[in-house]
């Protein structure tokens, strides 16, 4: 493997070629010279395409330039990707993902027409894309038909079909994953997930029962404006280069302390101000540790603690916490009955609250009681930070509690990916709410999404038990409408709040009027029997199980590469060979796609013992299709195609509009199992085969479909005509909408998605670039910005202010703009209480205060802190899983993955640029487990769990170091994850191999951040 010192040569041979190239093509050499370099002006006739970068979520922006000459027959192809210099997060950078994104769109890997393998065979076969349509289609509605569950046994209408499950991408549009919706739901599937569910899953679960809403709170370029930079479960110099320049940007300018804590000394610590390491998977001991510091030197905002937080609301008699397990423990795995989890509630059902904070059962008091066993000293016993750091990162993030100082806590998969990573998250959100630091310039948690429209695929609702916006499918339990409606709209907790999930009602007709548009009527509560009601979670790990169990037959695979992804990839090995038919939707040829072939020791199967019919249909990229995707700051970006999909490719949207077209001509030649939700969808397009994203995009925003009008009787949106906002929406069956986040995003002025005004309103805020959900707002929970009086907390960060009877300012208000200060509406409008949840009722599956609880596999014998409760209690893990956990005494060493600047994932390795640059597998050690192995710089080493092993170079760093822990030496290894079988590279080992199968306890996220290993030379 070529060593760091060489990948600076490739990169500074690179730069002198460039740069000398550059010159000469400005004159600036002999003539001579310059007869020699290509011709000048070589964009002088091509044709710019705005476009942005398809990996992380970022977003930056891309100029693609393409040619080609319709006249003489030849397709318009892209020839140059640069940055655009006019986007306001990245200004024209592009990392060494992003500057490899032509060898992306001209891979040798691209797919160039269908294909299919047939039970058994050891070859690909071409086919067409009638052939292959006609095939599926056939296939999908003879499991339907065979399988689906129209009653329960109860009897109650649920309309499910689990048979056969969907993956949906992480990088198409939004109109796609529209899409994928209606097709997924109007067949009744359930398994159906999209790459949330294997990383940002614990986000939403975490921030909404916290802040209300599940995103990140500020945007990238916020972030300059921070006085402390906290990066703790993320290394946003690696994973999100061009976005880290706001970073350095606030150390620069801003004098901001940046403070990073992780398990290996990594890129953003080589220019942080503090660095301290931490064993992976100890991470809510250590911000446990930080809350019980600020409030035992009472070192917090407290205006804004006692007017915007729950500190001061009182919390039941029967709540109570010990040794490890939360009051209503029922059994181990088994959950919480959490009807403790509660407030003292008046008559009017209005949650008690003490202003003065003196009451023992305040939020604040039991929450002192709960993090006082989060001493200094237990934190270093716990996590093997040593005290001293541990003190002096307390009394930096102690000092933004000022009211013209703050901090931002960046985070990503260092977070998510754990067992309990939401309770992690959690512990962030509540250092903020104690700091006062939500609604700030500067402030906020903010999640650095991994991929370019993971966001927006999570707004869509494109998981198991979700629907768009943020809305839950219904269960089996929930038997009408009403009854639906009436267990998932709450009531308000506090006199004269905004309460806005108050109008779930609206949001959900709404919804109802898109999918089955005149269909829905009021007589049949507007089709809510048509979508599938849900009994348990079919998530991507359930789903994979089910498999294994042989209770599923198809599996429709778009843009995901779960063999590559999911955890304990044997088993998912094992799962695909089960199938009887697999459908897989990409521009790339994938390791999931050839599951089937045998590729020596990195992934040795017998293809003739392998039954499963598989189907390889090419798909577009990014820079093929007209679309929006949703970066980290929830910024819904406009962008358009250079170049029609290569070869035989077909968009993504073609190809489920050709299937869905040819299911429902089959079900209306034949009938067959409830054929009603078929053929009800409303898939009404100019072209039903082929949907343009435009269309699709209209709808997510939403029509008044009769005239809309206001409290005083003026028609404010005529019948026919796109909504404005959200605030439209009606319950009544008037009006549609897909999405009512992204309602205002596409509206009667035009496609607001592809504003591009870069004009800078103040503190970093361009609202005329895009358009952010909700609303436009830029930074939520703004109103917090301000006190109870609407005077700001720091003048010189001032976002809002209230004039001429109406809150105006830089950004817009994430309030009820006409609600005066002084006004009871509290800023957090999501939640019922009005404030920011310290105390997180029972919105949460293990607890409503975070605790440290081991990884499933631990390097330590038991907790320190309860011996008899060493895991998290609510942990999900099947039987067959549990199986295979290893345990310390042979898998001493604990592992964590992690990402590196030049590839992404699985994709860039099909990228020649990236490959060169990264082009074999390694495996990160400390020197001094290295010294203790006989493992030097360079050996292939061999790293293996009770679920399998994989090999790669052996690279010895002082980036890993040996820790101290509950009184033992515990070495990690670091794991890169980006390599297989597949690909530019060298042929390597999935990492995800190695990990186990258990997931957050509340979003079933899996674990890739913490389990046991051994290393060895091979």
């Amino acid at each position: 493997m070529k060593t760091n010192h060489g990948r600076r040569r490739f990169f500074r041979l690179c730069g002198v070629g460039v740069a000398g190239a550059t010159a000469a093509s400005l004159g600036f050499a002999p003539s001579v010279v310059h007869a020699t370099q290509p011709r000048q002006y070589k964009l002088l006739r091509a044709k710019e395409t705005r476009n942005n970068c398809t990996y992380c979520s970022v977003g930056c922006g891309l100029l693609m330039y393409s040619l080609g000459d319709g006249a003489r027959n030849a397709k318009e192809s892209i020839f140059h990707i640069e940055g655009d210099p006019d986007h306001p997060v990245s200004r024209g950078s592009l990392c060494p993902k992003g500057a490899g994104l032509l060898d992306y769109v001209h891979s040798k890997q691209r797919l160039k027409r269908p294909q299919y393998r047939a039970p058994g065979s050891t070859e690909w076969q071409d086919m067409s894309w009638e052939e292959a349509i006609e095939r599926i289609a056939r296939l999908v509605k003879d499991d339907r038909d065979a399988n689906f569950i129209e009653k329960n046994e109860a009897g109650t209408t649920v309309n499910r079909w689990l048979s056969t499950g969907m993956l949906c991408s992480s990088a198409a549009s939004n109109e796609t994953g529209v899409l994928d919706f209606y097709f997924s739901r109007a067949l009744g599937i359930l398994g159906m997930d999209c790459q949330a569910r294997l990383c940002h899953g614990p986000t939403v679960a975490a921030l909404a029962p916290t802040f209300g809403r599940g995103a990140m709170t500020n945007h990238w370029v916020d972030i300059k404006n921070a006085n402390v930079v906290m990066i703790m479960g993320g290394n946003p110099a690696e994973a999100h280069p061009v976005g880290f320049k706001w970073v350095i940007d606030a150390k620069i300018k801003n004098g901001a302390k940046v403070i990073v804590v992780d398990p290996r000394f990594n890129r953003s610590a080589a220019v942080a101000d503090l660095y301290s390491p931490i064993r992976a998977g100890s991470d809510i001991a250590f911000l446990m540790g930080v809350v019980n510091y600020l409030l035992e030197h009472d070192r917090i905002q407290h205006d804004y603690v006692r007017e915007y937080t729950s500190a001061p609301l009182i919390v039941r008699d029967d709540f109570e916490f010990d040794e490890g397990l939360f009051s209503g423990h029922t059994e181990m795995g088994k959950g919480y009955d959490k009807t403790s989890w509660m407030y003292e509630l008046d008559v009017q059902g209005n949650a008690l609250r003490d202003p003065t904070m003196q009451h023992p059962r305040c939020v604040i008091n039991l929450l002192k009681k709960h993090v006082s066993r989060y001493t200094p000293e237990t934190v270093e016993t716990i996590c093997g930070t040593s005290r001293e750091d541990f003190l002096e990162i307390c009394s930096i993030l102690a000092s933004t509690a000022a009211r013209d100082r703050t901090a931002t806590f960046l985070y990503a998969l260092g977070w998510t990916q754990h067992t309990s990573g939401a309770q992690m998250i959690r512990g962030a959100a509540m250092i903020q709410l104690l700091l006062g630091n939500i609604g700030m310039s500067g402030g906020g948690v903010n999640a650095l999404r991994g991929h370019s429209n993971i966001q927006g695929y999570t707004d869509l609702g494109l998981l198991s038990l979700r629907l768009p916006g943020y809305m839950n499918l219904p269960t089996d339990q929930q038997t009408s409408l009403q009854q639906y409606l009436r267990e998932t709209t709450p009531q308000a907790m506090q006199d004269g709040q905004v309460n806005y999930w108050k109008n779930t009602p609206k949001f959900f007709v709404s919804l109802m009027k898109d999918m089955w548009g005149d269909k829905a009527t009021a007589e049949n509560d507007w089709g809510f029997d048509w979508l599938p009601k849900s009994d348990r979670s079919y998530d991507l790990m359930a789903y994979i199980e089910m498999m294994n169990e042989g209770k599923v037959n198809g599996y429709i695979v778009q843009g995901f590469n779960p063999l590559a992804a999911v955890p304990d990839k044997n088993k998912t090995q094992a799962a695909l060979s089960k199938l009887k038919f697999m459908v897989t939707i990409d521009p790339l040829a994938t390791e999931t796609a050839s599951f089937w072939q045998n590729h020596g020791e990195e992934h040795d199967v017998d293809p003739t013992q392998i039954q499963t019919e598989v189907f390889r249909l090419p798909s577009s990229c990014f820079a093929e299709e007209n679309g929006s995707i949703v970066n980290s700051g929830r910024w819904l970006q406009w962008h358009w195609a250079g170049q029609a999909p290569p070869h035989d490719a077909w968009h993504d949207g073609k190809i489920l509009g050709h299937l869905f077209m040819k299911i429902r001509e089959l079900y209306e030649k034949e009938g067959g199992a409830n054929p009603e939700p078929i053929l009800n969808m409303n898939w009404d397009f100019t072209d039903n085969y082929d949907p343009a994203p435009e269309e699709v995009a209209r709808r997510a925003n939403g029509y008044a479909l009769a005239d809309i009008k206001d409290a005083q009787g003026n028609v404010v949106r005529r019948k026919g005509q796109l909504l404005d906002d959200f605030s439209q929406l009606t319950d009544d069956g008037s009006t549609s909408s897909f999405c009512w986040v992204f309602a205002g995003s596409w509206t009667e002025q035009g496609n607001q998605m592809a504003r591009r005004d870069n004009t800078d309103t103040g503190l970093g805020n361009t609202p005329g670039w895009a358009w952010a959900w909700p609303q436009n707002r830029r930074i939520l929970y703004n109103r917090a910005s301000a006190d109870i009086n609407g005077v700001p907390w720091d003048p010189r960060r001032q976002i809002l202010w209230w004039k001429e009877g109406r809150w105006t300012g830089v950004d817009v208000p994430d309030f009820a703009a006409g609600a005066a200060p002084g006004t009871p509406a509290r800023p957090f409008i999501m939640l019922p209480e009005g404030v920011g949840r310290l105390f997180s009722l029972g919105a949460m599956v293990d607890g409503p205060f975070p605790e440290h609880y081991e990884p499933l596999e631990s390097p330590i014998e038991s907790n320190p802190l309860h011996p008899a409760v060493t895991i998290n209690p609510t942990a999900r893990v099947f039987a067959s899983d549990r199986e295979r956990m290893g345990h310390r005494q042979n898998f001493p060493y604990v592992a964590t993955t992690y990402s590196i600047t030049e590839l992404f994932r699985h994709w860039t390795k099909h990228s020649l640029l990236n490959a060169l640059v990264q082009p074999e597998q390694f495996i990160e050690l400390g020197e001094e487990l290295a010294a203790r192995k006989g493992i030097v710089h360079g050996d292939v080493v061999r790293v293996s769990t009770e679920r399998g092993y994989i090999k790669g170079k052996a690279v010895v760093t002082k980036r890993m170091r040996t820790l101290t822990i509950a009184g033992q030496q515990v070495d990690s290894v670091g794991i890169p994850v980006h390599w297989g079988f597949k690909g530019s590279t060298r042929k390597g080992f999935l990492a995800n191999t190695l990990p186990p199968a258990v997931g957050d306890a509340n979003s079933q996220t899996p674990e890739y951040k913490s389990f046991l290993v051994n290393i060895e030379k091979a």
